[in-house]
């Protein structure tokens, strides 16, 4: 073969190459699509992502269904999806701890978010509150500060489990205000909120839709929003800033979509535009608001970026701590 020919072979290759690409994500989908995920049915994640799923299957004109597999820290639907043929149709819920902090809370984690998935793009993000009893003698952040510097290792303040949001929201204030509390962890949701309400507890982390009902009855307070700016529907909530708490603690979450390793990129692509669309949408926006998230897409990119952030920034806070679930 002359050099001429050997070019015009080459470049006859990679034309063959482009468009075998092209078809493949021009013929995805030709099946239901299936979202494993970790959340219960009905709860806010699990509510939000069947909403996206019904965007999703009017746009790519396949059934998108959702799989529910809760239970063991998220590790029964995150093995299921890496099971999963790595073609599209096999997708992970995913929230921002399970990325960040399961690393450094397992010796034996059964997978790896960054390594064994490829990103697809983030979904929502929110924020916290700091929930207070109606009766609570708090009526700032400042306050409650300088209880715990007086009391130090008194000041109780409640979880839905050990390294679960509400419990490393409290470590993140500990060691940003320099201060010592007692964490009490529960296994129930709505005692744990109750319980604050009784003045059982100090003080909670929790969401608009974890204590709203408590809030709406009045018997609980939001005493401030974790979170770096005032969240939308709850503007009256000082941040934790604004309300004499230290400036750079915020309590938050994102979570999004994955997709086992290997996933052809024209596919992931194609994922990705169909979610950033279901997302931009007005009545999704419209239905955000009663959950206090707010959309947050990016490029497989950037969420593979922000993906290594969340692993680093949680690896101090955890090894000071000195927590390990296994």
């Amino acid at each position: 073969m002359n050099r001429k020919t050997f070019f015009h072979a080459l470049a006859a290759l990679a034309a063959v190459t482009c468009m075998g690409g092209s078809a493949l994500a021009q013929a995805f989908p030709n099946k239901t699509i299936k979202i494993i995920t970790p959340f219960p049915a009905g709860q806010g994640p699990d509510v939000l992502l069947r909403m996206v799923a019904d965007k999703m299957t009017a746009s790519l004109g396949q059934a998108v269904v959702i799989e529910n597999k809760p239970g063991a820290s998220g590790f029964i639907a995150f093995e299921t999806a890496k099971r999963g043929p790595a073609d599209g149709y096999t997708l992970v819920h995913m929230d921002s701890f399970h990325v960040g902090t399961h690393p450094h809370l397992f010796n034996r984690l059964p997978y790896s978010a960054t390594k064994d998935f490829d990103p697809i793009t983030p979904l929502v993000r929110n924020h916290f509150f700091v929930v207070v009893s109606a009766n609570s003698k708090y009526k700032t952040m400042g306050d409650l500060i300088a209880d715990a510097k007086a009391r130090s290792g008194l000041v109780t303040y409640g979880s839905w489990g050990v390294a679960t949001p509400a419990h490393l929201g409290g470590l993140l204030l500990e060691s940003a205000a320099g201060i010592k509390m007692n964490h009490v962890p529960y296994k129930e949701v709505a005692q744990l909120y109750q319980s604050v309400a009784n003045g059982e507890l100090d003080w909670a982390i929790g969401s608009a839709a974890s204590a709203g009902a408590l809030l709406q009855a009045g018997k609980v307070r939001f005493l401030a929003a974790a979170a770096p700016k005032r969240i939308a529907g709850y503007e009256g909530i000082p941040t934790s800033s604004e309300s004499g708490g230290p400036a750079s603690w915020t309590v938050g979450g994102w979570n999004g979509l994955l997709a086992p390793k290997g996933t052809p990129k024209e596919i992931v692509q194609k994922l990705n535009e169909s979610i950033v669309r279901a997302m931009q949408s007005p009545d999704i926006k419209d239905k955000l608001g009663p959950f206090t998230y707010e959309s947050y897409t990016m490029s497989t990119a950037d969420m593979a970026k922000q993906m290594e952030v969340e692993v680093a920034s949680w690896g101090p806070t955890l090894q000071k701590a000195g927590i390990k679930l296994d």
